[in-house]
């Protein structure tokens, strides 16, 4: 409990008391698919009441639904794809897009990828009936936490800081623990939607990691938390295309 508390106050905005030591979680990053079940919880908060209601108004929905779920983390993960927007989007050398990355200046770059990812983000929701879009979320949210788990894992940092950190005390054996956390969403209606929801993760997952090697030599904190975003984005996609 130790570490699932360390892991909430990380990873939410959520009043859960005193500080705990953030070790209890960082030798247990398996455990970010847990986060997302409880993010991916309040995020689906206005899709169950609206369907309980007989409130059918998506656009409403997809935009509260989305508030919601950048809110609950404190717009952390959302901050690491701007970073890695403005990275991704400078000119040069390896050096110069890693310092575009890690200063502390929102550039044209990060307008762009935020812009994109948020408007895939809520025009999938915006797509779906009250329910689903509840369902797509709570989805989007729990992939994207297993992806921050497999970067915890598998993404070796080109500096130091809190990616080093994790990375120096997880295992590689850690990426199979977190995929598994995150089946129990297969017990959910639409299965094969599931499936390709998790497919999608994964996906993003590897695209991102090859992107960043080649960009900026490892992966740091900004790209896990991109990692959320997109692969959050990359669920809801798959829910929209195929319900």
């Amino acid at each position: 409990m130790k570490s699932v508390r360390a892991l909430l106050q990380f990873t939410t905005i959520l009043p859960l008391g005193t500080p705990s030591d953030f070790d209890q979680f960082a030798r247990r990053s398996w455990l970010y698919p847990v986060a997302g079940y409880v993010t991916g919880a309040v995020a689906a908060l206005p899709g169950i009441l609206a369907w309980y209601f007989g409130y059918s108004n998506s656009l409403v929905i997809a935009a509260l639904t989305l508030a919601l779920a950048i809110f609950i983390t404190g717009a952390n993960h959302l901050d690491g794809l701007l970073d890695l927007g403005d990275g991704l989007m400078a000119h040069g050398s390896r050096e110069k897009r890693i310092t575009a990355m890690t200063d502390r200046n929102i550039g044209a770059g990060a307008l762009s990828l935020g812009m994109i990812i948020l408007l895939i983000t809520f025009t999938g929701l915006a797509s779906l009936s009250p329910l689903v879009i509840a369902m797509a979320v709570f989805c989007g949210e729990v992939f994207g936490k297993m992806v921050m788990g497999l970067f915890s894992a598998l993404g070796k940092p080109f500096h130091e800081g809190i990616q080093s950190y994790i990375y120096g005390l997880s295992k590689r054996r850690f990426a199979v623990y977190t995929c598994i956390l995150a089946l129990p969403l297969f017990l959910l209606p639409e299965k094969i939607v599931v499936a390709a929801g998790f497919a999608a993760a994964l996906f993003v997952f590897f695209v991102l990691w090859y992107v960043a090697r080649r960009c900026f030599g490892g992966v740091n904190g900004d790209v896990t938390g991109a990692g959320n975003e997109i692969a959050r984005a990359a669920v809801i996609l798959m829910f929209a295309f195929c319900i």
